[in-house]
């Protein structure tokens, strides 16, 4: 049965990033935090990995590693059974394609995408589940989805950098303003990965969710619950056009290299120079997104 594996996938990310041992406590609360996630996907994630044995369950207490994660992430996620089918990960980013083609109305049935994408039920099920959690589309009361009208063409994503040039350099100036030295690690050694042919070897997938990691970090590190939301938000709805732009990653270098040297700055504690250079990263990313408006038209 195809279920949607994306957060158990992730928490067994997390618990090989973290070099988390047998016996380590997995609170949900903290893995929504860290995932960026409501509570109800976690939970959900966490009974499954307990069912496959990866996880042991205290009552009133909660979850806990039960085996050490050594492997590869790979060769974990397949021994668990949580690689996503091919044909579920296909559909999920042809109907992207085809949304952002204005081949697909703004509302549909799950009905209309069974039968034009040629899905089982539980198919259906785990690609429906996937794009609602990411935002793009939502279920209507009483019958039927909606895709959301938001970014769903270039100008959308160069609107989205527009609203993340005001937040974020003004964000690493908030008093108080606190990066912990383990998340700036973190940060810093996925950029060194990327940097190390991780950029070219990484599915569209990773490659989003890394960029997204590194920006809400840095926010988060602000404490202004207000700019945390707002950034957040923007990622979620973003991810359409996002996902289209990586087609073309040659500029993926010059990003790692930028975020380096923010995290220089921050770890130096010169937030100052850290902000301006965040103004000038967003705008050089937005000028190599005005370069490849072409890839971001629809086709339709």
């Amino acid at each position: 049965m195809s279920v949607d594996t994306t957060i158990p996938k992730q928490i067994v990310e997390l618990i090989k990033t973290e070099a988390w041992g047998p016996g380590s406590h997995l609170p949900a609360q903290m893995l929504a935090d860290r995932l960026r996630v409501s509570r109800q996907p976690v939970n959900a994630a966490l009974a499954l990995l307990h069912e496959k044995g990866l996880l042991t369950r205290e009552r009133n207490r909660g979850y806990f590693l039960a085996k050490p994660v050594t492997e590869p992430l790979s060769d974990v996620v397949s021994r668990l059974g949580l690689a996503e089918s091919d044909l579920v990960t296909h559909t999920y980013f042809q109907i992207a394609e085809d949304l952002l083609k204005g081949e697909l109305p703004q509302e549909f049935s799950e009905q209309l995408i069974k039968n034009r994408y040629g899905l089982t039920a539980s198919q259906l099920n785990a690609v429906l589940s996937r794009i609602a959690r990411e935002g793009w589309a939502e279920r209507k009361p009483g019958y039927g989805w909606t895709f959301s009208a938001m970014l769903s063409t270039p100008d959308s994503l160069l609107q989205s950098y527009r609203l993340r040039l005001a937040l974020e350099p003004a964000a690493l100036l908030e008093p108080g303003y606190r990066l912990d030295p383990k998340v700036l690690e973190q940060c810093r050694a996925t950029e060194l990965h990327l940097l190390n042919n991780g950029i070219m070897s990484a599915s569209t997938d990773e490659l989003h969710d890394r960029g997204v990691r590194f920006h809400e970090s840095l926010v988060e590190a602000s404490g202004n619950a207000f700019f945390i939301d707002t950034i957040r938000r923007v990622n979620r709805v973003r991810r359409l056009l996002s996902y289209r732009s990586m087609k073309q990653r040659e500029r993926y270098q010059e990003h790692c290299r930028q975020h380096l040297h923010i995290l220089d700055l921050l770890e130096r504690e010169r937030n100052e120079e850290a902000s301006a250079f965040m103004r000038e990263h967003l705008l050089h990313t937005m000028k190599s997104l005005s370069k490849i408006k072409d890839i971001l038209k629809s086709k339709g």
